[in-house]
């Protein structure tokens, strides 16, 4: 079921103002998202469960950014999935999109950059199976269904453009939290930068400074087709939203 946008009253008609909003269009609950939000939720939670168990360095685990856009999409899923099941309003899609821009970037990056031997910045290694597990469900699973989520289960046009730079103080403030993490390891501790394209010590601060604009021109430029994306696709609509207003609301 489609999160149905917020009601909207004519201004000047007295009457309709006297009617509550949930008269005009029932709130509903939505079970079907309900429930693949709480699946996503599960998803990313499993995938760093996964990556915990196996991982003897807990620090430097949860310094990735891969850990730390799932654990926000999970907290934003489960949010919303609770909001679906029980009818209440839907999430503001500031929060939505900026999940969603998250978990793009994890996916993106890891499968355009990471795993590509020819970017310059790959990380490919042997993994266990339980790495190996995590590895699919944070960068291809979440990913994936996130945007499923957004493209059927949400209505559009709730991503505006001053979304787009609002949703870059996370990445903005992700670099000078891994260089100054990497600051206070000592030189040569494993996994002192969490990316190589962030490793002073390969790049210097120069290097660093070149790829953090290209990477943050890259993100603000996908947060700008999301957003606009947003606007143009068609709106999914069921039988029991037809009589909903046309306008756009928020999503989830």
């Amino acid at each position: 079921m489609i999160d149905p946008p917020p009601s909207t009253t004519r201004p000047g008609a007295a009457s309709a103002a006297s009617v509550p909003a949930s008269a005009v269009v029932p709130a509903g609950r939505r079970p079907f998202a309900a429930a693949f939000r709480a699946l996503v939720a599960l998803a990313a939670v499993t995938g760093v469960v996964l990556d915990t168990i196996d991982s003897d360095d807990l620090g430097r685990l949860f310094s990735y950014f891969t850990i730390q856009s799932n654990l926000l999409l999970a907290a934003a899923f489960a949010w919303s999935a609770r909001r679906a099941w029980t009818g209440r309003p839907a999430l503001s899609p500031r929060i939505t999109g900026a999940a969603l821009l998250y978990i793009s970037i994890t996916g993106l990056v890891f499968h355009f950059v990471l795993s590509n031997d020819s970017s310059g910045f790959s990380m490919t290694s042997e993994r266990t199976p339980l790495e190996s597990a995590a590895n699919q469900l944070l960068h291809t699973v979440t990913p994936l269904a996130a945007a499923f989520d957004w493209l059927v289960l949400t209505a559009p046009g709730g991503f505006l453009l001053r979304h787009a730079w609002q949703w870059l103080v996370y990445p903005l403030l992700y670099l000078p939290f891994a260089l100054i993490r990497g600051a206070l390891l000592d030189p040569g501790t494993d996994g002192r930068y969490p990316y190589p394209f962030l490793d002073v010590d390969l790049h210097g601060y120069a290097g660093i400074a070149t790829n953090a604009v290209v990477f943050g021109l890259a993100f603000y430029a996908l947060a700008l087709a999301l957003t606009l994306a947003d606007r143009v696709r068609p709106h999914l609509r069921t039988p029991r939203n037809r009589i909903s207003p046309t306008g756009s609301g928020p999503l989830k």
